[in-house]
């Protein structure tokens, strides 16, 4: 989402994928658990970006693959959005935020779009996340609290099958100030 001209926003880095060991911190997290056959991986480029691959199926009632972060404090209170900079296959994914360390609960989700094998930059503004379970809306779940973020991912879903791949170079959380 764009925001007007007289916006400035200021950046707080959470990923560039630049650490040695960065893929310790996050984990795979397909259909499988509930029968699916769907796969996906994930790795770091010697460009220092992250590369999550697979493939989606939709047999044995899958059809979605996802990595997320272990449980850490992001310290995001005051912030207004997360900011991706991704090169996609033109599919569409979601970005996910958990506030619980829970295997499952409600996660808060907003979908964005990607361009085949081009570079874009995504901003998605916290009141703007849905809460959900499962894939299903729960609108009697609190609001998303940034401060409370403790789990970030990344799903594809969404009935599209087959092979994808979306390179990640960063996540940062953004502010939005008058200028």
């Amino acid at each position: 989402m764009d925001i007007t001209e007289n916006m400035k926003r200021q950046y707080k880095l959470i990923f560039d994928f630049s650490s040695p060991g960065e893929e310790k911190r996050w984990e795979i997290m397909t259909d499988e658990v509930m029968g699916g056959i769907s796969q996906s991986q994930m790795f770091i480029t010697s460009n220092k970006t992250a590369i999550f691959r697979g493939e989606v199926s939709l047999e044995n009632y899958g059809g979605f693959a996802s990595i997320r972060t272990r449980p850490q404090e992001y310290q995001l209170d005051g912030f207004a959005g997360i900011s991706l900079r991704v090169k996609g296959d033109g599919k569409k994914y979601r970005l996910r935020l958990r506030t619980d360390d829970e295997f499952e609960g409600v996660a808060y989700q907003a979908s964005f779009a990607t361009q085949s094998e081009k570079w874009i930059t995504v901003h998605l503004p916290f009141n703007e996340f849905v809460p959900v379970f499962r894939g299903r809306a729960v609108p009697e779940a609190p609001k998303l609290e940034a401060r409370h973020i403790r789990r970030i991912g990344v799903m594809i879903a969404d009935k599209q099958s087959g092979p994808f791949t979306l390179e990640i170079d960063c996540i940062k959380a953004y502010t939005e100030n008058n200028s």
